[in-house]
């Protein structure tokens, strides 16, 4: 009886696991640095922002269908609600602790929400009303997140620190409307552009940053947000250029990914291996993706803490 069971159990499992390769291979195999659209034009709204990747390779971003949600996208493309946020809300920068829950910044509220990702339920981890509004967030090994603020009324912008606790501290003031963030693969440097320039600050065991130094500054365009690969280098959204620049640490251009929109507005690593990229664009409210030849440097801390 048991033997029959054991051969009834394999025979369902062989076409779910078979599935489930061609998913993988078909997302490995496609050639690097090469887009393609990932969810059709206009599943999101302009607001499409903010994207991560869990620890099963689902793909969430903000703003899906209407304002004020979060999207869940399969690995295979398939997009539906995964919740609403509290009536007001709308979210920015997604990222992932430790533990699996999902981190918000919540904008309009100036919060950052903890999600739990099991039972769906809300909480306001965080909340500082001197923020303009968290926009993009970072996250390094410890579970600290790093916000950038930009004020863009007065164009101004700030830098945060929310503590595992979720204590918020003010780390940089007085800087031009900031945006994307991110901290290297040794943990050491935390990356944060501010118009068309990123700069790099010394990133201490505790939290803190001195030691600023400029990266890079391009000379056309805007810039949104960005992520490391396990390399140290940087992929920075280049807004409305419609590209994705590859930058080595020291800021050499290495290269420029040609995207079909125009808007791309943040980027995260994601597929079965950390080598696919996904992009949000704002021009065409949905999702792209490309081969990269270097896994995230988020999703290999993920990979070490499951």
């Amino acid at each position: 009886m048991l033997k029959r069971y054991n051969h009834t159990i394999k025979r369902f499992l062989t076409p779910v696991l078979v599935a489930a390769a061609l998913t993988a291979n078909a997302q490995t195999d496609d050639a690097l640095f090469t887009t393609k659209v990932f969810t059709p034009p206009g599943s999101f709204t302009t607001g499409v922002e903010g994207p991560a990747v869990d620890k099963d390779g689902n793909l969430y971003a903000v703003n899906f269908d209407h304002d004020g949600t979060i999207g869940k996208v399969t690995p295979d493309g398939k997009a539906s609600i995964f919740i609403e946020l509290p009536t007001g809300s709308i979210g920015n920068g997604i990222r992932f602790d430790s533990h699996g829950n999902m981190l918000i910044a919540d904008y309009t509220h100036h919060n950052i929400i903890k999600v739990n990702m099991a039972t769906k339920e809300q909480q306001v981890f965080a909340h500082e009303d001197k923020m303009a509004q968290p926009n993009d967030i970072a996250i390094d090994k410890y579970d600290r997140l790093y916000a950038s603020d930009p004020n863009w009324k007065a164009g101004t912008g700030k830098v945060w620190r929310i503590d595992t606790d979720g204590k918020v501290s003010l780390l940089l003031d007085s800087m031009a409307t900031v945006n994307g963030i991110d901290v290297s693969p040794d943990g050491k440097t935390l990356y944060v552009n501010e118009l068309r320039k990123i700069w790099a600050f010394s990133l201490s065991a505790k939290g803190e940053v001195s030691k600023k130094r400029l990266v890079i500054e391009f000379p056309d365009f805007g810039m949104d947000g960005m992520r490391c690969d396990v390399k140290g280098n940087i992929y920075q959204a280049r807004y409305a250029k419609g590209t994705v620049a590859k930058v080595s640490p020291k800021g050499k251009v290495i290269q420029e990914i040609k995207l079909t929109g125009q808007k791309p507005t943040n980027v995260a690593f994601g597929g079965p291996d950390g080598k696919t990229m996904y992009v949000t664009l704002q021009d065409e409210k949905n999702i792209e993706t490309f081969r990269v030849d270097q896994p995230g440097r988020e999703w290999q801390m993920t990979k070490k803490q499951k």
